[in-house]
C-alpha cells in the first residue's frame, strides 16, 4: 500500500495530480465502469508532498479552542492508518505559559513552518490571565498545493473519535475563489461529527450521527448551508466503533453522499431543477455572483480535500446547555471556561479519541 496520485492527461475534469505510481489500480470495491483512480493514499506513510499541514490558532473561524500544527504527537502514521490525536497544549508548553505570561509565535522563518492562517489571531497569541492560548494542540491536512479535481468519486474510509467535545471533519474547497471569499465559492462538508457519546448529549447529535453540508452564499451573512444539509444517525452504534466509508459522487448535473455503499444516501442535490441562486431566495440587493455560471455553480471548478479534528467553539455547533457543556458561546472567555472544565471531559480522551483514516481515494468519471 503506497501513497499515489496518477494523473491523467486525457480527463480534462481532472485539475491537478502528481505523477506516482500509474501501474497501480484502483480497488474494485464499488467502483463504476466509466471511472479512473485519479488520487489514492493508503498511508503506509505520512506524505508531506501530498498533505499539507495547517499552522494557525486562527479557530476555523468559529474560535474553536485548538491549534493546528505539524507535530508528529497529533497526526502521524500507525499500522497502515494516518492518525489525528489531539492533547492538551500545556502538555507542551506548561499550564503557567498557557494562561498567564506568554506569548505563542507561529510565523514561521521558512516556508515549510510559515503560518498558514493569520485571521482571528491566527499566527500570534498571548497569554494574560482571561485570554489563553488555544488549550488543544491537534492537526488539519489538506491536499490544496498538491492535487484538485473538477467532479468526481470520494471515497474515505476512517474510524471517528469518540471524546467530548470534539469535531471530526472530512470537506473539500474550492482551490480558487472563483466567485469571491467563502462562501461565494463553496464548501463540501462530506461528513461533520461530534465525539460526544448520544446518552451523554441529552438528544444532540452525538458519535452514531455524522452531518453532510453545502456551504453556499454571496456572503458569509447569507450563507444558506441551511437548506443543504443532512443528518444520519445509527441508533444502535457509535461510528467509532469501527471503519466507515465516507463517500461523495459529484458530477455537474448533482452530488449526493452515502455511507459505506451508495445505496446508503445521506444527502442528495439535483443541479438540473433550479439554479443554486433560486435555491438560496437572496434579496435582490445581493450581485447575482453565479449569473451565467450554470446552476451547479457555485460547486463546479476545481476542490481539494480537507480531514481535521476541531475541539469546541462558539458558533452554535456544540448546543449551549448540553451534555455538561462548560462554556457558553457567549462567554468572553470560552476556552478559560472550557479548559477549566477539564475534568468534565480530559478523561474521555483515550485511546478512542483518535481519528483514525485508513484510505482516501478519488474516481473521476471518462
Amino acid at each position: 500500500m503506497k501513497s499515489l496520485l496518477i494523473l491523467a492527461v486525457a480527463l480534462c475534469t481532472v485539475a491537478s495530480a502528481v505523477l506516482a505510481n500509474p501501474a497501480v489500480k484502483s480497488s474494485e470495491t464499488n467502483k463504476r465502469p466509466n471511472e479512473i483512480l485519479i488520487f489514492s493514499d493508503e498511508f503506509d506513510t505520512l506524505n508531506h508532498d501530498t498533505w499539507t499541514h495547517d499552522r494557525t490558532m486562527g479557530g476555523g473561524g468559529n474560535w474553536e479552542f485548538q491549534l493546528y500544527h505539524n507535530n508528529r504527537s497529533n497526526s502521524y502514521v500507525k499500522d497502515g492508518v494516518f492518525h489525528i490525536k489531539p492533547t492538551p497544549t500545556a502538555y507542551k508548553i506548561g499550564e503557567d505559559n498557557l494562561r498567564n505570561g506568554f506569548t505563542m509565535d507561529m510565523w514561521g522563518s521558512s516556508p515549510a513552518d510559515a503560518c498558514s492562517g493569520h485571521q482571528f489571531y491566527g499566527c500570534s497569541r498571548a497569554s494574560n490571565g482571561i485570554q489563553i492560548i488555544n488549550p488543544v494542540q491537534s492537526a488539519k491536512i489538506t491536499t490544496r498545493e498538491s492535487f484538485s479535481f473538477e467532479y468526481g468519486r470520494v471515497e474515505v474510509r476512517a474510524k471517528l473519535p469518540r471524546g467530548k467535545w470534539m469535531w471530526p471533519a472530512i470537506w473539500m474547497l474550492p482551490k480558487h475563489n472563483y466567485y469571491g471569499g467563502w462562501p461565494a465559492s463553496g464548501e463540501i462538508d462530506i461528513m461533520e461529527g461530534r465525539g460526544n457519546d448520544k446518552e451523554d448529549f441529552e438528544g444532540e447529535e452525538g458519535n452514531n450521527c455524522f452531518g453532510t453540508a453545502l456551504h453556499w452564499g454571496p456572503d458569509w451573512s447569507a450563507n444558506r448551508y441551511d437548506l443543504t444539509r443532512a443528518v444520519y444517525c445509527d441508533e444502535k452504534n457509535r461510528l467509532s466503533d469501527e471503519f466507515h466509508t465516507y463517500g461523495l459522487v459529484w458530477t455537474k448535473d448533482g452530488l449526493f453522499t452515502y455511507l459505506d455503499t451508495e445505496d446508503n444516501v445521506v444527502f442528495k442535490l439535483d443541479f438540473t431543477k433550479q439554479s443554486m441562486w433560486e435555491l438560496g431566495k437572496f434579496p435582490a440587493y445581493h450581485d447575482p455572483i453565479w449569473d451565467g455560471e450554470g446552476n451547479n455553480a457555485p460547486f463546479k471548478n476545481r476542490y481539494y480535500l480537507v480531514i481535521n479534528v476541531a475541539i469546541g467553539g462558539t458558533n452554535g455547533y456544540f448546543a449551549d446547555g448540553v451534555g455538561g457543556k462548560p462554556w457558553s458561546d457567549s462567554s468572553p472567555t470560552a476556552a478559560l471556561d472550557f479548559w477549566n472544565g477539564k475534568d468534565s471531559w480530559l478523561p474521555s480522551w483515550t485511546d478512542e479519541a483518535i481519528f483514525r483514516i485508513d484510505s482516501v481515494k478519488v474516481w473521476s468519471f471518462i
